[in-house]
């Protein structure tokens, strides 16, 4: 049912007629594929980002990130002229910030791109506008954080403004799909807020809009991927104890699997992305006393890189060369996607050329800008590498013609992912 406030009526009209503007902060991963989606619903959309690149880029039909699909709906809305780009907020009636929220080194939420994308709202922010955060944030942002920066233009959130938080849920390389197909979670400071934001995500989300509170919304985000975090830490440190022991921690998983209520994970080389790798530690940051078994998970999943780092060094010991040159399959944090943020892969090859190693790299969706040492083909990491490291695992590396060759090299490997035949020495 809807409030008697006559604003509110008007922008759910508004919505419902396509006739809505809105605008979205940040061409990231979520933001650029939630624009698009919105433009494809009809919407007329304007896009920001303080990238000038990406604001170039995007505006000229080029999509900045390898997403399936992306380039040619970009191409598209552009083309229709459902979309625009600038560099600075535009005036509108909603106004989406997608921006990044990373932890800083003492595991702490940076809110600076949040803050700083709410403060550019000021000049531009209207009466009965909808700002919506989909940022993924400590608990009580929406609330202590969002809401007050962006009262300073003398507007109140609950009274002229409506404020929502609706967190992604999605996973990179299934982002246009997963934006409409899954379920959302949708949480206003007050019930016309949440039903502005549910029904302006209804015009292209075909799962369910599940509505609650913005602080709920908030924390169920974190909730999510805590608790996947927890059940990847377990796998992870399974793998360690199993190597002690000198038994196939991925034949032990697929045994103890069988049980009926027994589901273990696949461990790897950490955990790494924009929310396993952080979100656990905004619940953390909120209750250090508390979240024991949450800060224990992530300790465990931040410590394998090195884990593998001592492994490594302990095959060097094993061979004949005293300058060996170790290859490296894999950079980004999940398998087919070329999104390296917090990447184990990444702390781990970078910890071996701190330590002077020789290093060569390989990732068939990694660029050489994309990071600070030069990377090669896998044939060349099997030729010119004395140890080989399986980080990553990537459809091009578990090719049959590319495994096969990586087992008959005869060369010490390291498989951190299963995804080697018998006969490769894993230990």
């Amino acid at each position: 049912m809807w409030n008697t406030w006559e604003g509110g009526k008007v922008l759910k009209d508004k919505i419902s007629n396509r006739q809505a503007r809105i605008e979205v902060l940040g061409l990231g991963y979520i933001g650029l594929p939630t624009a698009i989606l919105f433009a494809k619903a009809g919407f007329n959309v304007t896009g920001i980002d303080v990238n000038e690149k990406v604001v170039n880029a995007v505006n000229n039909g080029k999509t900045h990130i390898v997403e399936p699909d992306l380039d040619e709906l970009v191409r598209r809305v552009i083309e229709s002229n459902k979309f625009n780009v600038y560099p600075t907020p535009q005036r509108a009636d909603v106004f989406l910030i997608c921006v990044p929220t990373p932890i800083t080194e003492d595991k702490k939420a940076d809110l600076s791109y949040v803050k700083s994308a709410a403060k550019s709202l000021i000049p531009v922010l209207e009466k009965e506008n909808l700002v919506i955060l989909e940022s993924t944030v400590p608990p009580k942002t929406t609330e202590n954080i969002l809401i007050p920066v962006l009262e300073q233009s003398g507007l109140k959130a609950g009274k002229d403004i409506y404020v929502a938080h609706c967190p992604e849920r999605v996973l990179p390389g299934k982002i246009l799909r997963e934006a409409v197909e899954n379920d959302r979670i949708i949480g206003g400071v007050d019930e016309i807020s949440t039903d502005l934001a549910a029904e302006l995500y209804n015009t292209f989300v075909k799962g369910k809009i599940i509505k609650t509170d913005a602080t709920t919304a908030e924390m169920c985000k974190l909730v999510e991927n805590t608790y996947r975090d927890i059940n990847i830490a377990f796998a992870n440190e399974l793998s360690m104890l199993c190597d002690e022991l000198g038994i196939d921690v991925w034949k032990l998983i697929e045994f103890a699997n069988k049980h009926p209520r027994v589901n273990i994970l696949q461990p790897g080389p950490g955990v790494g992305g924009h929310c396993i790798a952080v979100d656990p530690w905004f619940i953390v940051e909120k209750f250090p006393e508390d979240a024991k078994l949450i800060k224990t998970a992530r300790e465990v999943n931040d410590a394998k890189p090195g884990w593998i780092v001592n492994k490594i060094e302990k095959m060097v010991e094993s061979i004949d060369n005293a300058n060996p040159t170790i290859g490296i399959l894999g950079l980004t944090y999940k398998p087919d996607v070329d999104d390296i943020r917090e990447s184990p892969s990444l702390k781990i090859v970078n910890s071996l050329i701190s330590k002077g190693y020789e290093v060569k790299a390989c990732d068939p969706y990694v660029n050489d800008n994309k990071v600070n040492f030069s990377l090669t083909g896998v044939d060349n990491i099997i030729e010119d590498c004395d140890i080989i490291v399986l980080l990553v695992d990537h459809k091009r590396f578990k090719e049959s013609e590319v495994k096969e060759k990586i087992i008959n090299s005869g060369k010490p490997i390291l498989d951190m992912k299963g995804i080697f035949t018998k006969g490769v020495n894993n230990r």
